[in-house]
């Protein structure tokens, strides 16, 4: 995960990722009862919401503070800690359920995920997941890429935001089949008084590394400057958020 995460601060300010995640929720086919891995699970939101459904579940995720809220807010559902890129199972399940995790994992890892989740499905078994798709937040980060440029500095690009083609080759050379794939803009309103700094400083994290903070501060109230005509309606913050939705089965 090319991200560390303020597990609070997400929990508590962020809540429209997984609330917008409960919509992926419908793809899952698989009967009540079902074995289902809700891998990079953050704080057990959509893991109850998959309980409450009438699976079997349980959560993984490769952030302590992240399952410490998980087992606190649901103590009756297993969370393990887990490297998406090498976990295993004792049992194959039926279906693994990921939301606004992948676009996290590095490029270069994306094959090793995808074997290990084709690995822990049973035959038929499904994978049911969204993250950021090509262009996702794009006004973000090209401005905060001018922004570095102007001081000299590079700006690192370090989500992986796929189009339908790239990633779905992806899950077919690792034995999963998709059969179904969408790319949508979904602009993304911030929670009330939120602005674009606070979803940089959440969610832009890795660029900002080792930097000192006047020289962050400027550049942060630079971007805001420059995003503010676009991106704020009437006081609201709304990210030019684009996913990818994909349902794929195990050959």
């Amino acid at each position: 995960m090319n991200n560390d995460w303020n597990a609070k601060n997400y929990t508590n300010n962020f809540s429209f990722v997984h609330q917008y995640g409960e919509d992926v929720l419908k793809l899952i086919d698989a009967p009540a009862g079902s074995r289902v891995l809700d891998l990079g699970c953050g704080n057990g939101a959509l893991t109850k919401k998959l309980q409450e459904l009438g699976f079997q579940v349980q959560g993984m995720d490769s952030s302590e503070d992240m399952l410490t809220i998980a087992r606190q807010n649901y103590p009756d559902i297993r969370f393990e800690y887990g490297d998406a890129t090498q976990f295993t199972l004792p049992e194959t399940v039926d279906v693994i359920f990921s939301n606004a995790v992948f676009h996290w994992i590095d490029a270069e890892r994306q094959d090793a995920l995808t074997a290990h989740i084709a690995n822990a499905l049973k035959p038929g078994g499904a994978l049911v997941c969204e993250f950021g798709g090509k262009d996702c937040a794009e006004s973000v980060h090209a401005t905060l890429e001018q922004c570095f440029a102007k001081r000299g500095l590079l700006y690192q690009r370090f989500n992986y935001f796929p189009t339908i083609a790239e990633y779905t080759a992806v899950l077919e050379r690792n034995g999963l089949r998709p059969d179904y794939a969408v790319l949508f803009d979904r602009p993304t309103p911030q929670s009330p008084g939120k602005t674009v700094v606070d979803w940089i400083e959440m969610f832009v994290r890795v660029p900002f590394r080792g930097m000192e903070e006047k020289q962050k501060a400027e550049i942060l109230q630079e971007a805001e400057n420059l995003l503010q005509p676009k991106l704020c309606r009437d006081g609201k913050w709304i990210i030019d958020y684009v996913r990818i939705r994909v349902r794929a089965r195990k050959i």
